[in-house]
């Protein structure tokens, strides 16, 4: 498959410490990460321009009473002149897939399907290839009917209303689309946007969201936001789903474990305020030859007081029959995306039952022989694990001793809870738990085989490294400060190194955020390339943590100006400097390769003192 990204060679020669300041320069100190003022996109053509040709519309419920009150039925159609409503001349399309969250049908060759009713159940159809469910005035796809006859019970931030007995009809209108129908599609996956307040609210609008509507690539595919669309505070959804507005695309949301009516009594209604804001807790969607899946991985116990990390990883039995259904409708030619927001399995919490998912060997069971890629948010890190990855905790607490395919963390929106220095741009830096930058994943797809592209917020996909260098002076600066995270006295001179540090080891750096097994990161040194070394190898053994295996160019930032600590991560390599090295400066130029051959290249000039 060729590269469907942007140029991705990137060539810095000048010291950071010696950088300009541009517009969009975010100079640490002691090392190289610092996105380069890029030039403003260019405008969308005008036929391609969302604005003016995204499909608005709703479902279309016919009122009823039915007279059938077990049976929920309707018709899914091809809404020619997008008003939403089948006219005479609209027929109904065959073949699509309807669902009640458990049962799963297919329409037949007028349109029309049935489904068994329930109370409580959320009535939903699967967007078609070469078709596109309509979207509301702030882009959110519009493909679904909550039926809860009583509405929802006594909750602080609302609930569903009561529906009352089922309408006579639920229909899904559908526009053709030549953007879903394409083999090429750009799909954006937003981890954790997590507003608290209104002030994250605009951090969250100037950072990930004006970057999103300076671009034109995903109409097709969309954007879903996997989980912890807010910070508890369930008042400030309609502000936070207003930011989807800025799309050029649909916007879709999946719950995470900050979206919870946490005063719900009954596991039933854990997300009934979501539901109402949002959307379903779990569906499907196609777009090209991608079948994406959206799962709630979040399970909040019923029993009242519960603290609000009382949660776990997991997916009830109604969630996995459907899971079944729905697969065993999708053609086995299809690329499988399964996303959520707790992940299958994850780097940064391999050793916790609570924040991976304990039915993840029935999920590889009910995937098996499927293509796949699953996707996930919650660690507020970047991770990109491949197929056959083994970690200590994965096999003891699991029984997974490899993973059968691709698993994807693909950061938080608001990378670490918005911390860190406010920036000029108008949001806070806010490097995540892994040392990556704040950024915007997407999943590049070309008919069923599917690149991983992460973009740096502000910058560009070129901007893929950060170089430091792991020196003992900087390890004895970590131990006197890890106590004193935000408060920490700078570290001096970071691009420093005496012969004695290069004799006690010092490293040279790369955290390179989407690296995985079958990277590679070369370095050359005064005309020598040589191979950095990964730190964690992902062959089975423990989480390697501590200021060895830290980012030190994170790390300087984090314990100086507060948020996470960058101690452990799956994508760190290392070089040994050589202990004769001369006195005087030297550049190393950084060659990070990913595993589908794109490069990235960053230089680092440092000082060796006697």
């Amino acid at each position: 498959m060729k590269p469907i990204t942007h140029p991705s060679k990137r060539s810095s020669t000048k010291p950071a410490r010696f950088a300009a300041a541009g517009t969009l320069a975010l100079t640490f100190t002691g090392a190289l990460l610092a996105p380069a003022a890029t030039a403003a996109p260019a405008p969308a053509p005008a036929e391609t321009d969302w604005s003016a040709t995204a499909y608005r519309g709703q479902v279309d419920v016919v009122e009823g009473p039915d007279a059938d009150q077990e049976t929920i039925d309707g018709v899914a159609f091809a809404d020619d002149n997008r008003n939403s409503v089948q006219d005479n001349n609209e027929r109904g399309l065959a073949g699509v897939t309807v669902s009640n969250g458990r049962d799963v049908t297919t329409t037949d060759s007028h349109g029309r399907y049935e489904l068994p009713a329930f109370d409580n159940m959320t009535v939903f159809v699967t967007q078609p290839r070469g078709y596109q469910v309509p979207v509301d005035e702030d882009n959110v796809a519009q493909f679904f009917y909550h039926h809860l006859p009583e509405g929802s019970p006594a909750l602080r931030h609302g609930g569903i209303a009561p529906t009352g007995a089922l309408p006579d009809a639920v229909n899904f209108p559908l526009a053709k689309s030549q953007l879903t129908q394409s083999p090429e599609q750009h799909c954006l996956i937003g981890g954790d946007i997590q507003t608290y307040t209104q002030e994250q609210v605009e951090f969250a609008r100037n950072g990930a969201f004006a970057d999103l509507s300076s671009r034109d690539d995903y109409a097709g595919c969309g954007a879903l936001f996997i989980g912890d669309v807010v910070g508890d505070d369930l008042s400030l959804y309609p502000q936070t789903r207003e930011l989807a507005g800025m799309l050029n695309g649909p916007a879709r949301f999946l719950p995470g474990n900050h979206d919870l009516d946490f005063d719900a009594v009954d596991s039933a209604h854990n997300f009934d305020t979501f539901r109402a804001q949002l959307g379903p807790e779990y569906y499907s969607y196609d777009a090209g030859k991608a079948h994406v899946v959206a799962l709630n991985t979040v399970e909040y116990p019923t029993k009242q007081p519960a603290a609000k990390g009382d949660y776990t990883g997991s997916l009830d039995e109604k969630q996995l029959e459907w899971l079944r259904n729905d697969i065993a409708a999708v053609p086995e030619n299809k690329l499988i995306v399964l996303a959520a927001h707790i992940p299958l399995l994850d780097y940064a919490d391999q050793g916790s039952a609570k924040h991976q998912v304990a039915q993840v060997k029935e999920i590889y069971e009910i995937l098996e022989g499927r293509k796949v890629v699953a996707l996930g948010g919650h660690t507020h890190s970047i991770e990109n694990l491949r197929e056959g990855d083994s970690l200590e905790g994965w096999s003891e607490i699991f029984g997974i001793d490899g993973l059968p395919f691709t698993h994807i963390t693909a950061g938080a929106t608001s990378s670490d809870w918005y911390s860190g220095r406010e920036l000029a741009e108008g949001y806070p830096l806010a490097v995540q738990r892994d040392g990556g930058l704040p950024g915007v994943f997407t999943l590049d797809i070309k008919n069923t085989d599917f690149q991983e592209r992460f973009t740096v917020r502000g910058a560009d996909e070129s901007l893929q490294i950060a170089l430091g260098l792991n020196t003992p002076r900087y390890r004895e600066w970590y131990a006197e400060n890890v106590d004193n995270k935000g408060s920490a006295t700078e570290f001096a001179d970071p691009l420093v190194v005496s012969r004695d540090d290069l004799a006690n080891t010092t490293w040279l750096t790369t955290n390179f955020w989407m690296g995985s097994t079958g990277s590679t990161v070369k370095v050359k040194l005064d005309g020598e390339t040589t191979e950095a070394v990964r730190t964690q190898q992902m062959q089975g053994e423990g989480q390697l943590v501590g200021s060895e295996y830290s980012d030190p160019v994170a790390v300087q930032e984090q314990l100086v100006r507060g948020g996470s600590l960058a101690d452990r991560m799956m994508h760190l390599w290392r070089l040994e400097l050589p202990s004769g090295l001369a006195v005087g400066l030297h550049t190393a130029e950084v060659t990070a390769t990913d595993v589908h051959g794109r490069q990235f290249t960053e230089t680092l000039t440092f000082e060796v003192t006697e």
